[in-house]
Order: structure tokens, then C-alpha cells, then sequence
């Protein structure tokens, strides 16, 4: 069976398992507390599963992969129905696109590893960490809500009919935003597709707040 280290609030395993959730794939989830007792992935035994110290982890026959990105597309290689991307180069650039948008550039600014650090060596307060994770989603927010207008008629998802890799990186993000408090409003086409996606099992599975390590 499939293995996935997780956290249940951390947004890059929120991702593989809406992916996991959506292929009808079992697994096994292992939790990882990114904060207990200085933080469970930078002990020992986590270390020998990923160097990075980071979720999530996938073990699979011998595979033991990490990065959220490189995880789901290795999923949607080895169990292809169904396509979390499009066959058109063109269409699965687009689904990159905006895939990477979250990944790479809202995320990282936000993540656990940077507002500890934020805390822990630059002693910013609470506040003035949750205002830095909110410009910078709102930043990536505004251009994102943007693309998503110009596909609002091509279906409730990101791009059309059926989910893809950019809803699996979009729905984390929303929950992240949630979270430091940035209001939702400005970003309708945001908010549409979050709200079509939450209507549906695999995407309520993979939440946060209904987890095994949840608290």
C-alpha cells in the first residue's frame, strides 16, 4: 500500500492527498507534527525518510519521493484515469501554470519553515507575521483570479469540466488563506471554483480538519 507522510494542516500534503483522493487510490497516512517538540521532521527517523525535512513523503514499492508537484504527477503517471492533466501541451501548460503560481510563488513565503523563522530569529509577533502571509497570498490571489476569469464558462473547475493539478494546489491555498484571515471577496472566480470544489468528496476527504492527526 501507498505510504504519505502528512500534517494535516500543511498545504503541500493537502495537495497529494486531494490527488490520492481523486484517483481512488488507498494509503496509509503517517503523521508528521511540524511543530511538536521543535518540529517530528527533524528527528531521526524522519530524516532517513527525507533529508529536506519537509511533507509530504510518498513510499511506493520502494520509491520514497518527496515535493507535493513531483508526487502527484508520478501518481497521474502511474494511475492515469483519471488525468489530474490534460492530453493538448497547450492546456496542460496552462494547468502547470497556475499549479506552479501556487507552489512556487504564494507558498513558500507562507510556509511553516519561513513564519518560524520569522518568529523564532527576526521575533516578529503574531500579527505582523500573519499581515506578511497575507500580502503575499494576496498578491498571488489577484493575478490568479485573473486567469481563472477568462475560463469561468469552460466549467466549475479550474480549467473545465473535471479536476486537474491546478484545483489540488488552488483549494490548499484557500484554506491557508483562511487561516491568516485574508478576506476572500476581490477573488470571485477564487471563491467560485473553492466553493464547487469543497462540494465534492475527494476534496472534503483531503481536509484539513477531518484528518487522523488533527487538532
Amino acid at each position: 500500500m501507498l505510504k504519505l507522510y502528512t500534517y494535516f494542516r500543511s498545504s503541500a500534503a493537502f495537495r497529494v492527498r486531494i490527488a490520492l483522493n481523486l484517483k481512488g487510490l488507498d494509503y496509509e497516512a503517517v503523521p508528521v507534527h511540524l511543530l511538536r517538540g521543535g518540529g517530528e521532521q527533524h528527528g531521526g527517523r524522519y530524516d532517513s525518510v527525507n533529508p529536506q525535512h519537509l511533507v509530504p513523503t510518498l513510499e511506493d514499492e520502494g520509491l520514497t519521493l518527496g515535493q507535493s508537484l513531483a508526487i502527484i504527477e508520478y501518481l497521474d503517471e502511474r494511475h492515469p484515469t483519471p488525468s489530474l492533466l490534460p492530453r493538448e501541451p497547450s492546456a496542460r501548460a496552462r494547468v502547470r501554470e497556475l499549479a506552479l503560481s501556487v507552489a512556487c510563488d504564494i507558498h513558500p513565503l507562507n510556509n511553516t519553515r519561513v513564519l518560524g523563522y520569522l518568529a523564532k530569529t527576526l521575533s516578529l509577533d503574531e500579527a505582523i507575521r500573519n499581515e506578511w502571509a497575507r500580502h503575499w497570498i494576496a498578491l498571488g490571489f489577484a493575478a490568479i483570479d485573473r486567469r481563472l476569469a477568462a475560463n469561468s464558462n469552460d466549467g466549475p473547475y479550474c480549467f473545465g469540466a473535471a479536476p486537474t493539478l491546478a484545483d489540488c494546489c488552488l483549494i490548499p491555498q484557500v484554506f491557508n488563506a483562511h487561516r491568516v484571515q485574508l478576506p476572500l471577496e476581490p477573488y470571485s472566480n477564487i471563491r467560485r471554483v473553492h466553493d464547487h470544489c469543497m462540494q465534492q468528496e475527494a476534496f472534503q476527504r483531503a481536509a484539513p480538519g477531518v484528518q487522523g492527526d488533527a487538532e
